[in-house]
């Protein structure tokens, strides 16, 4: 017998309007409304909106909170001042990943951690086997509140009809508390599309009325809800990492490219001393980006050669929809991922021709100053 699926609060609104509802990890989500392209290319020229409800929210506060925090991730906590916003990891003994996350520093000795939606119970039972008797409160919040991202070129106009916050002082990576609709609540200048954003965190009750304020406001811009699928391309062109792709227990944040999140230098933490090992040692393997020089979409698993050897396997692929060809990111040998190295990616068992590129296949273009 199977569990019910998990739903966020948004679920119905989804089902209303037409959403394609999927299983992902455990969450009835929509993973397109319309066509996934027609999506993903609104966010990049527009704007759209995710439900993304189904992520964790994990509270950390006391006087123990920083050092509990240092120990426990691979970015250096210390740095944060109240209303920073940092990416960082959460490592086992042996530097293999349990979960990407970002931590947002709320108040003084007050954090809030968001962890991905798959590994919400298995995060939550690292955080209290590791507490070693600090003074901390620790409270998992994920089902009380919502999780709401505006994302795209017009992203900061549709929300400015909302809010009196002065957004021109948030920058990216930062986090502040304001009004927005009516709604007091956290929110951040933070995404995993590659186009300037918003996250925010209404509660669980607040949510509909949230999403639809932000709908209305955003109509004249033509901002769209925006389901999984386009959520994948959009952070793929970016270079982003996804969980359970480029990351994993099986692979650590330095080959993952993630070494400028990982602080060997802070001082020891759950799994710095086999990072340091690896990193001394030299990296066995390491992330690429390959884009594809034919018409040919990759997919997670093809095997990456160099010279008709295989030389790694790739962890995400799709076919680009803002550049039009095949892109992908690959766990190759070191050598194999220096950039223009040429490659060929096996597909269908016919092997097709690329290139070792940037992991970062978009950049959004630099606003123009007035």
């Amino acid at each position: 017998m199977t569990s019910a699926l998990l739903s966020t609060p948004l679920h119905d609104w989804h089902v209303a309007h037409g959403g394609r509802i999927v299983d992902f990890a455990g969450w009835s989500m929509p993973v397109q409304y319309g066509s996934i392209v027609d999506e993903h290319l609104a966010v990049r020229s527009k704007a759209g909106l995710f439900d993304v409800s189904h992520m964790g929210n994990f509270f950390v506060r006391g006087s123990g909170a920083l050092s509990y925090l240092q120990n426990l991730t691979t970015n250096n906590v210390a740095k944060l001042q109240p209303g920073d916003v940092q990416y960082s990891a959460l490592c086992l003994p042996t530097g293999g990943v349990i979960d990407d996350i970002l931590v947002y520093a709320l108040e003084p000795e007050s954090y809030m951690v968001v962890v991905n939606a798959s590994n919400i119970e298995k995060d939550w039972n690292w955080f209290q086997e590791h507490r070693n008797g600090a003074s901390i409160t620790l409270e998992n919040r994920s089902s009380e509140l919502a999780i709401i991202s505006l994302q795209g070129p017009k992203a900061e106009d549709i929300l400015r009809k909302l809010t009196p916050a002065p957004l021109e002082n948030l920058g990216t990576y930062k986090c502040s508390r304001a009004h927005i609709a009516g709604i007091d609540m956290w929110f951040a200048r933070t995404g995993y599309t590659g186009e300037d954003g918003f996250e925010f965190f209404p509660e669980s009750g607040k949510a509909e009325a949230l999403w639809q304020a932000l709908l209305e406001a955003g109509a004249v811009d033509g901002l769209e809800p925006v389901g999984l699928g386009a959520r994948d391309t959009l952070r793929l062109e970016a270079g982003y990492s996804l969980y359970g792709h480029e990351l994993s227990d099986s692979i650590n944040p330095l080959e993952a490219g993630l070494s400028w999140i990982t602080d060997l230098d802070k001082g020891d933490f759950i799994g710095s001393e086999a990072l340091l090992k690896i990193r001394t040692e030299g990296l066995k393997r390491k992330m690429t980006g390959i884009e594809m020089n034919e018409l040919a979409i990759p997919r997670e698993g093809c095997a990456v050669l160099h010279n008709g050897k295989a030389v790694g396997a790739v962890t995400s692929g799709t076919l680009s929809p803002t550049l039009g060809k095949g892109i992908a990111l690959a766990l190759v040998e070191p050598a194999a991922a220096e950039r223009g190295t040429t490659l060929e990616i096996e597909i269908r068992g016919v092997a097709k021709p690329g290139r070792a590129v940037n992991r970062a296949f978009y950049k959004r273009p630099k606003a123009v100053a007035a």
